[in-house]
């Protein structure tokens, strides 16, 4: 069976404190704080690269990002009002 979600890198606690520089309780207590989204697999968590993305960025740079989608695709969305209306 092929697979069309795409692989996601995600780290062990024990991994991110690694890299983070910071103790494994550290680690668990940003999990428990939600300010490091995880996901728990039976009695171990994954955590997301993307949730270390957005530890750094934080929301500010995914609206930013959302922002910048939202104007490319304006235009289109213009025009196509302006089709229906034509219509009306």
């Amino acid at each position: 069976m092929s697979s069309t979600i795409p692989p996601t890198t995600v780290y062990t606690p024990e991994q991110v404190a690694h890299m983070l520089q910071l103790s494994k309780n550290n680690v668990y207590d940003l999990i428990g704080r939600g300010e490091i989204i995880a996901k728990k697999i039976g009695k171990v968590y994954r955590i997301p690269a993307s949730s270390l993305s957005f530890m750094f960025t934080g929301l500010d740079a995914d609206l930013y990002t959302a922002e910048q989608t939202d104007l490319l695709a304006l235009p289109l969305i213009q025009g196509e009002l302006a089709e229906v209306r034509s219509k009306l």
